[in-house]
């Protein structure tokens, strides 16, 4: 049984509780919200309109205190970009693996996050959308990109209409992933710059998020789009980002949550297969294939 501690209880945060307390193999032992808020002192299941759990609200400010008394083995943070920094701080003095879906962050607190990991030897996953979708979405942006590497490309994003931040962290690594496919083999994460792809931003009622990329040429077009109807869909991915990072150092992201890098290459793998039996002969990959496979 993995024990959780939830800091932030947003939207997001409330959703992800709602699906913790139903998990067989996860128990929410903690929650953590801002001491600005009306909520600490009060039992979890009000703040959620359900029955009580026996999990009373604590606030932010003597977080090192409160952890060290529940000792959880992962938390999960859905605050703001400061709030983060700062529990993760305290997190990684604890040893205590962290999964980040707060977005808006700059690359200089994105770097603060990796030195955290080094300076502590602790784990940290950072997923500006940890939706399980637009992870894959940026796989297929990155590959499409690649292959019609002529086309212009646009992002359009929308979210609800109090999103502080746009374009949304996950419109800015999307962004990212185009550039790269567009790289080659011989990209410099340090030199990408999102701006160069134009991302389009729009705050508007309680939409949760949608991210779409076009790709348009002079005759056709492509377009990539991911929706979340429900914010179940990010209490999920943070979920499974919770069983990941549990026992592990390092700092990750969600690619390496869903392990998408041996997708592919299971999928060159299948194909490979497939040619083999369609034409005879021994199987072979189209290219040589090895651990260090430029993917």
């Amino acid at each position: 049984m993995i024990k959780v501690c939830l800091i932030g209880l947003g939207r997001t945060g409330k959703e992800i509780a709602r699906v913790l307390l139903q998990q067989q193999d996860l128990t929410l032992t903690m929650a953590v919200c801002s001491p600005y808020s009306d909520k600490p002192g009060k039992d979890l299941g009000s703040i959620l309109n359900g029955n009580d759990t026996g999990i009373i609200m604590k606030s932010s400010l003597n977080l090192a205190e409160q952890l060290e008394n529940s000792r959880p083995d992962v938390a999960i943070d859905f605050t703001n970009p400061e709030s983060t920094l700062d529990h993760a701080e305290i997190l990684g003095r604890l040893r205590i693996p962290l999964v980040v879906g707060t977005t808006g962050f700059s690359e200089l607190q994105q770097r603060k996050l990796m030195y955290i990991t080094r300076k502590y030897r602790t784990g940290i996953i950072s997923a500006p959308n940890i939706t399980l979708g637009v992870n894959v979405l940026m796989v297929l942006t990155n590959l499409t990109a690649s292959i019609l590497d002529g086309y212009d490309c646009t992002i359009v994003e929308s979210h609800f209409k109090q999103k502080k931040d746009a374009p949304s962290g996950t419109a800015v690594k999307i962004a990212n992933e185009v550039l790269k496919g567009r790289s080659g083999t011989g990209v410099n994460l340090h030199e990408l710059d999102h701006r160069e792809v134009p991302i389009h931003a729009i705050r508007a009622g309680g939409i949760i998020g949608r991210h779409s990329v076009v790709l348009a040429g002079e005759f056709d077009k492509i377009e990539i789009t991911h929706e979340a109807f429900a914010r179940t869909a990010f209490a999920l991915g943070a979920l499974k980002a919770v069983r990941f990072i549990c026992g592990k150092i390092g700092y990750y992201e969600m690619d390496e949550v869903l392990d998408l890098k041996n997708v592919i290459l299971r999928y060159l793998e299948r194909e490979a297969n497939i040619r083999s039996q369609r034409f005879g002969g021994e199987l072979s990959f189209p290219f040589p294939l090895t651990e260090e496979a430029d993917i």
